[in-house]
């Protein structure tokens, strides 16, 4: 989709120049469409393009997922830059070759550059320390090092930028040669062309939701160059009389076709490879689903102890199976002990089963467990054969089997519309633990927001509990305190705890009744942990309520996640701004 142009004065081609018209021609019918058809095929290829760059940034590079706008915004300017440099290319027969040929190179191969450079930055300094002999809290991290692991950051905006210019000039070049064929102004030649530019667009973004989500992003990037290769090559076959170097350019789309099906092959699989540079451990699988980026990790320790797991997702740490148990075990424990009855729970995200597992100890009659992405629960539940033995062995151990318990209900919903579902079937429940992602988007927000939680609120027993995972009070005191004002604002009688969790530092939860005493108080007479429990004990949750003097003095000043507001995405992305980018070393 590119930027709009002013019809061009009527020219015709001779031996490849534009040149006044002498002979009374019309555009055929057969060019007229061959045109037409390449401008939408081009015009899907130009918007899958900017979700392939802003997709990567927001999956590999753990980017905030303002990546997506920044990129289409940088992408969109940057045509329109491109439509006006279209001027100044003479003959747009031969111009319009060779930008295809160039817009499928560059394409195809800026996915993997940019993982390489990425995965070189990440990697130079542990080789550099590794060839000195330096001791690992040496690592040499600053100077030309630091520079260029900060610039490769922004490399994905440097694609987007240089295919959003020759993007633009698709429009210009199309409409020229299209008014060229013909002696007469073509009535609505812009205005024909935009058409079916828009509808190519459309269609682009549909492949993109329907297909190419769920495949690798490499091999995606390869098959939309293939579309511009195939374009340029059909454009040469219909006028190549009015090409010049016609036979070098056709030379070089053989070549290139050759370079895109090599990268579609292999492509995925190097990319892979510079991506698992960004780990401290030896990424053992990794799958791409329809709504994230699975990386699992390995970590060998010898001495017979397991090996340590990491799930990351988008580049950011989900669990770690040495100290999961801590997470988990304060999410669910202290819902179900507050709780005055446990026979019907409700988990909303958590797809991993992990929380799951520590419910199932309550012995409850029912759980209902609701997560987005179908693959992730697949990983989990069944694993699927080409994932490494150990690495299932491991995480069906990790989660007790839970996700194939006879009590548990899967629904694959997003969470806002599942909650809908599941009020309108009448269902009530004695405990809900939500174990959702950071607000670290605006999708995300909703499922944080007042609205969210009023619904949740119709959905518990009067006597229940709920929990909300919160972020960290440490990191982000604003959007933990937040969470916490924005359930009481649903209705819950809230109280807040925290407890450190090693892999990920300080992190919080926020606990809510809806009648009688508040979760801290039905607590507090607790004893024992009447569940098998190794690790949580009673005085570790009494504890867990207990804050620094001073962490909510400025409560008064922190608003309430109201629907439509984004506040706490807000909070969320100032709090961890700085962060945007995770170090995994």
């Amino acid at each position: 989709m590119t930027t709009p142009l002013l019809d061009p004065s009527p020219q015709i081609i001779t031996g490849g120049k534009e040149q006044s018209p002498a002979v009374s021609r019309h555009v055929s019918r057969f060019d007229d469409a061959l045109l037409l058809g390449i401008m939408a095929a081009l015009a899907g290829c130009g918007l899958i393009y900017e979700y392939l760059l802003s997709h990567y940034a927001g999956r590999i590079l753990g980017a905030l997922e303002a990546a997506i706008y920044t990129m289409i915004g940088l992408m969109i300017v940057s045509m329109g830059m491109g439509a006006f440099a279209a001027r100044k290319i003479k003959c747009a027969f031969t111009g319009f070759a060779m930008l295809e040929l160039t817009v499928a190179l560059c394409g195809s191969f800026a996915i993997i550059i940019t993982a390489a450079v990425i995965g070189f930055g990440q990697q130079l300094p542990l080789t550099i320390a590794n060839t000195l002999g330096l001791p690992s809290d040496h690592l040499p991290n600053g100077g030309f090092i630091a520079s260029l692991q900060t610039l490769s950051e922004y490399l994905p905006y440097a694609w987007g930028v240089l295919l959003g210019l020759m993007i633009g000039m698709e429009i210009p070049l199309i409409a020229r040669v299209r008014q060229s064929l013909s002696d007469a102004h073509l009535l609505h030649n812009a205005g024909t062309i935009y058409g079916a530019d828009y509808i190519g667009a459309g269609v682009g973004a549909a492949i993109w939701v329907a297909f190419m989500l769920a495949i690798d992003i490499q091999l995606a990037a390869a098959l939309t160059a293939s579309v511009n290769l195939l374009a340029g090559l059909a454009f040469i076959w219909r006028f190549w009389s009015q090409i010049r170097h016609v036979k070098l350019l056709l030379v070089g789309h053989i070549v290139a076709s050759v370079i895109i099906g090599l990268l579609a092959v292999k492509g995925p699989s190097w990319e892979q490879h510079f991506n698992n540079l960004l780990y401290k451990d030896k990424v053992v699988y990794a799958k791409a689903t329809r709504f994230q980026q699975l990386n699992f990790t390995e970590r060998l320790r010898g001495g017979g102890l397991a090996p340590v797991y990491n799930l990351y997702i988008n580049g950011r740490l989900q669990f770690s199976s040495s100290d999961e148990h801590i997470y988990h075990s304060f999410l669910v424990h202290p819902t179900l002990a507050a709780s005055a009855r446990h026979d019907k729970v409700l988990i909303i995200g958590g797809g991993d089963g992990l929380g799951l597992k520590q419910v199932l100890k309550w012995q409850p009659k029912e759980v209902t467990l609701m997560d987005l992405d179908q693959d992730l629960l697949s990983l989990f539940k069944h694993p699927p054969a080409d994932m490494p033995t150990d690495l299932s062995n491991a995480l069906l151990a990790l989660n007790g089997d839970a996700l194939n318990d006879p009590r548990l209900t899967l629904m694959v919903d997003d969470a806002f519309n599942g909650v809908d579902k599941l009020l309108s079937n009448g269902q009530l429940f004695d405990a809900i633990i939500v174990d959702l992602p950071d607000p670290s988007h605006p999708d995300l927000n909703k499922l944080y927001s007042d609205l969210f939680y009023r619904k949740l609120n119709e959905l518990l027993n009067a006597d229940g509990v709920i929990t909300v995972q919160s972020t960290s009070p440490y990191h982000a005191p604003n959007a933990f305190i937040s969470v916490g004002k924005t359930l009481s604002a649903a209705g819950f009688n809230v109280k807040q705890y925290h407890h450190n969790v090693p892999s990920f530092g300080e992190w919080g939860w926020s606990i809510g009744s809806k009648m009688g005493k508040n979760p801290q108080q039905r607590l507090a007479a607790l004893t024992d942990i009447p569940v098998p429990e190794d690790w949580l004990t009673p005085g570790l949750i009494h504890a867990s309520f207990e804050f620094p003097k001073h962490f909510y003095d400025d409560i008064d000043k922190i608003k309430v996640n109201e629907i439509g507001s984004l506040q706490l995405y807000h909070y969320h992305l100032a709090a961890w701004s700085e962060n945007e980018v995770i170090n995994l070393f």
